[in-house]
């Protein structure tokens, strides 16, 4: 049996309402943002909800309640993508986007623009990452989203194709259980321009994401991941619940859950989460 769950983006809930009315099929309103509606059948409803900003998920009922949730970091988790800031102090910001936007819509190869973009860095003072972490803007929802998973027991996964100095620092502040992330080499205090093997790729994501199941006794169909790159295919492609969240053109168009619309909290409504479960929602 299916479980079909609408979710309106922020100041949606009219157009949502709005949406539902008249349609067939009992629907359960998890919170004014998010409801789940039975006996529906897909496209109808996505023909109903036309252009509005309305997310769907379509998925198994049984099972929605996911027992671990691995994790992208950089514009998933948080806002930034980490390379642009720190580009920004060489004013460089405008270049190392276009690089990252095309990676990220895998249009060129992961690795090496990364290596490409790091490469720019060199000789900048260590104590720049300070600097560029203090502008670190957490993504809506995602202080709610890991908090809510955290009471229910659910294990958590930050894993970031970015770097440890940013990753360690966000997976403290809401809690993941476990980071994974590159390492910058640095050298007499400033940016060698490098990154310490391994790097961690989108084959490397989805090798954590099975690993974790496994140590954690899970089957992958208990499993949630998240992520907005074309890096984190491998991971949404292996986990029971894989969503693109906010993605770029080329990942939203290979998956088959995203998030376009709603904040990190929609992963929440997607699982069954009432509004009343959900801390500081």
């Amino acid at each position: 049996m299916q479980s079909i769950t609408l979710i309106a983006g922020a100041g949606a809930e009219d157009a949502l309402r709005s949406c539902v009315a008249g349609l067939g099929g009992a629907v359960d309103w998890l919170g004014p943002a998010a409801c789940d509606i039975a006996g529906a059948i897909e496209t109808e409803m996505r023909a109903a909800i036309g252009g509005r900003p309305i997310d769907i998920v379509v998925q198994p009922e049984a099972g929605r309640r996911k027992r671990l949730m691995v994790a992208d970091l950089e514009s998933t988790i948080i806002e930034n993508e980490m390379l642009e800031e720190l580009a920004d102090f060489l004013g460089l910001r405008a270049h190392v986007a276009e690089i990252t936007r095309r990676a990220m819509n895998g249009e060129i190869d992961f690795v090496g623009a990364l290596n490409e973009r790091v490469a720019l860095l060199r000789g900048i003072p260590e104590s720049v990452l300070d600097q560029a972490a203090a502008r670190i803007r957490l993504m809506p929802g995602a202080p709610a989203l890991i908090a809510t998973l955290r009471r229910a027991g659910v294990k958590t996964a930050l894993v970031s194709g970015g770097f440890t100095v940013f990753a360690e620092r966000v997976g403290a502040e809401l809690g993941f259980d476990r980071v994974v992330a590159n390492r910058l080499d640095i050298a007499d205090g400033k940016l060698a321009g490098t990154v310490r093997p391994p790097i961690v790729t989108g084959a490397t994501k989805r090798d954590t994401l099975t690993s974790l199941a496994g140590e954690f006794g899970l089957r992958l169909d208990e499993t949630l991941a998240v992520g907005d790159g074309a890096n984190d295919l491998p991971m949404l492609g292996a986990a029971g619940l894989g969503i693109a969240f906010h993605a770029k053109p080329a990942v939203a168009a290979a998956s088959r859950s995203r998030i376009d619309h709603a904040d990190l909290t929609a992963l929440l409504y997607a699982q069954g989460y009432r509004e009343e479960e959900i801390i500081n929602a």
